[in-house]
């Protein structure tokens, strides 16, 4: 019987951005060919693509990068030289992460609550966000 492999969590961080280090985990178990199949509808889309477009980069483009890099530090260093962003953006897009579902968006909403049922934590209020729900998920709250 095969063991889940989980990314580390979203709230991780690398050169100031959270998030990077889970999608380049996403990436490295996909290009062994352990990653999830239901994570591998959203590789490179949804919160991926929500990094991508902060730092102005193609899933493409930075699935070479991971693929070519053995380390973290080697990922890290490219992201150093080649995404300039400040600080202030990053955080930002942070916050544009940890605000979803918006509060506007009914079926987001509605979304989030099913997945809470469907993983048996229907009950729990602390989780209020999807980057909360992936941490229940994933078994680390």
């Amino acid at each position: 019987m095969s063991e889940i492999i989980y990314p580390r969590s979203p709230r991780e961080t690398m050169d100031g951005w959270h998030y990077l280090p889970r999608y380049i985990d996403k990436i490295r178990l996909h290009l062994a060919g352990k990653l999830p199949a239901d994570y591998q509808e959203n590789l490179g889309r949804a919160f991926d693509g929500m990094w991508l477009k902060a730092a102005g980069l193609t899933h493409e483009q930075f699935l070479a990068v991971v693929k070519q890099a053995l380390t973290d530090g080697e990922v890290y260093d490219w992201v150093r030289k080649n995404v300039k962003r400040t600080q202030a953006a990053k955080d930002a897009h942070w916050q544009d992460v940890l605000s979803r579902p918006l509060a506007a968006d009914e079926a987001a909403q509605a979304r989030l609550q099913l997945r809470k049922e469907q993983a048996g934590i229907a009950h729990r209020e602390d989780i209020k966000c999807f980057i909360d729900m992936l941490d229940a998920d994933e078994k680390r709250i």
